[in-house]
């Protein structure tokens, strides 16, 4: 084990545990949020608005949060998520007491900012290890959402019933794990990178990065796998209550996903070393397309457990697949520009998914079932550009070495 490797697994080890308390504030939001917004909206249509505010907090988030960390520091940045996600957590129970969906918006939205930060865990965990422990990084701290996906929902069946206003529990859940999960952080070992000299190389600038194919293609398969994950995920709850079964089946369906999304991580690192990250990607957008189908063929317990789970194994392996083609893709200098990018342009497709995905299932047809089976039709396009791209980028780099 070299020292670099030695460091990097403190790192990780305090990151996954990060994961897993941290994160399990957002399964405690896409259960209850999508709800509540339907209670709280006066119209069915704008139900996930809340989840998509979120989700367009992290994405307008993460090119300046990257700068941040870039400048200042991995824990500067993770520090500002969880105050930001304190606040967020705070301003949504108090729009949810006050019965105003534009506060509660406002709340969702900051706490976008704290998910923006959790995004960046995996980018942190390479920052200290060697290239052959890189995969893996990301993979364990990736693994510690597993824990996240028990805790939060979890959470939200003790917590349903502890206030007279519905879901106001859930949020003030969220604010104290936020205050306890932030002292983490201090415990990190990633040091500041040093301010460039004038003579330091800059790196490409952002389009010619966008023009670097395995970039491109690595940007492109992170938002389908990740917004088609978010798409489904956050009509789950409305399907499955408007389909007959009820709240505490929801969050059970949920938590069976985010157990599908975490569990692989133990492996998928592993996975990407011995097959190569091209095929663990074209595995994950298979079984994301397995996921629709299984949800399309029925509306019974057994298909929403079944197809939630799918989805967060091909989630899974298409993220963490692409975000490893990513890290390997850029130069050190390059660091802040590339994941700031990243993440704007995945969370902005994500916010355009969950989005849509209000629109779609309460907007198409007359029932719940319609809407279920308009969300996941709409997987479709999305996996073919991502699967078009993927098979591009293998031709391309086959041609290069005949």
């Amino acid at each position: 084990m070299t020292h670099s490797d030695s460091i990097a697994k403190r790192n990780v080890t305090i990151l996954v545990i990060a994961q897993a308390f941290l994160g399990a504030q957002m399964p405690i939001i896409f259960i209850i949020g999508g709800l509540a917004g339907q209670s709280l909206a006066s119209n069915a249509l704008w139900a996930t608005m809340p989840i998509s505010m979120i989700v367009f907090g992290s994405m307008t988030t993460a090119p300046w949060l990257s700068h941040v960390m870039q400048r200042y520091g991995r824990k500067t940045g993770f520090l500002i998520g969880t105050f930001a996600g304190t606040i967020g957590a705070a301003i949504s129970a108090y729009g949810l007491y006050s019965s105003s969906f534009t506060l509660f918006l406002t709340g969702s939205y900051i706490s976008g900012i704290y998910m923006s930060a959790q995004g960046f865990f995996r980018f942190a965990a390479t920052d200290t290890a060697s290239e052959a422990f890189r995969p893996k990084a990301i993979s364990y701290v990736m693994a510690g959402g597993l824990a996240s996906a028990v805790i939060g929902p979890q959470l939200v069946k003790l917590t349903a019933e502890s206030f007279v206003i519905p879901f106001l529990g859930g949020y003030m859940s969220v604010l104290g794990i936020n205050i306890l999960g932030s002292l983490l952080f201090f415990f990190l070992k990633i040091p500041t990178p040093p301010p460039p000299s004038a003579e330091a190389a800059t790196g490409r600038t952002r389009m010619e990065l966008l023009k670097t194919p395995r970039i491109a293609v690595a940007i492109i398969c992170a938002m389908v796998s990740y917004s088609l994950m978010n798409l489904v995920m956050t009509s789950t709850p409305l399907a499955v209550v408007g389909c007959g079964f009820t709240q505490g089946n929801a969050a059970d369906i949920v938590m069976a996903h985010v157990l599908g999304m975490y569990i692989p991580s133990f492996f998928t690192g592993s996975l990407i070393v011995r097959f190569g990250v091209e095929k663990i990607i074209a595995l994950g957008l298979t079984i994301l397309a397995s996921a629709g189908l299984v949800n399309m063929a029925g509306i019974e317990l057994g298909n929403f457990f079944g197809g939630l789970i799918l989805l967060g194994l091909g989630w899974n392996f298409g993220f963490i697949g692409a975000t490893t083609m990513l890290t390997g893709a850029h130069e050190p200098e390059e660091r802040g520009r590339v994941q700031g990018m990243n993440d704007f342009l995945v969370f902005g497709s994500v916010t355009l998914g969950s989005l849509s995905s209000g629109f779609l299932m309460n907007g198409i047809g007359g029932s719940a079932q319609q809407g279920w089976t308009a969300v996941n039709v709409a997987m479709v396009p999305l996996l073919l550009i991502a699967g078009g791209a993927l098979i591009w980028l293998v031709n391309h780099s086959r041609r290069r070495f005949v």
